[in-house]
């Protein structure tokens, strides 16, 4: 007598983790829009001015690291915020291999306009502070867990030769 096996189940979308980060990202991401539409800037730029208004000049390198992405996603964006006169990009006269970026007067005025972007966006968001904050703690435990767990990882490419 033959043994039957179970179906295997066909992975759901609703039931992927990868795609309620995705969804949840896309969500947040198009509710800043409107907020930063008023500053001539989009949401990539934005994310951008946080770390020069906290750095004021930071190297490619490292606005690549704090923001988690690569020189490909990252140079078009500088481009055109050089282009709309709110960041330079110049070589490091020490080691000129480096690019820094600075804010001009342009980028550090757009400051002040976007100190109420995250509490306007709050406000949509039902002011629920302090339930967002654990969140978005949990998610950064998870982003560290994952890189890390990938990391310690061999790459698919060096097992199978």
């Amino acid at each position: 007598m033959a043994t039957t096996t179970a179906p295997e189940k066909t992975p759901r979308l609703d039931d992927q983790l990868c795609f309620a980060l995705y969804a949840a990202s896309r969500a947040v991401t198009q509710a800043y829009a409107p907020l930063l539409a008023p500053l001539g800037i989009t949401y990539p730029q934005y994310l951008v001015l946080l770390v020069l208004w906290e750095e004021e000049t930071v190297s490619v390198k490292r606005l690549g690291l704090r923001l988690q992405l690569d020189s490909g996603t990252l140079t078009p964006v500088l481009k055109r915020m050089e282009a709309q006169g709110l960041v330079v990009r110049r070589r490091d006269p020490e080691d000129e291999r480096v690019v820094l970026v600075s804010l001009t007067a342009a980028g550090k005025g757009l400051r002040k306009g976007a100190r109420a972007i995250q509490e306007q966006l709050l406000c949509r968001l039902d002011g629920k502070w302090k339930e967002l904050a654990r969140l978005r703690d949990e998610l950064r435990r998870l982003t560290s867990h994952v890189r890390a767990s990938c990391a310690a990882q061999p790459e698919e490419s060096e097992t199978s030769s």
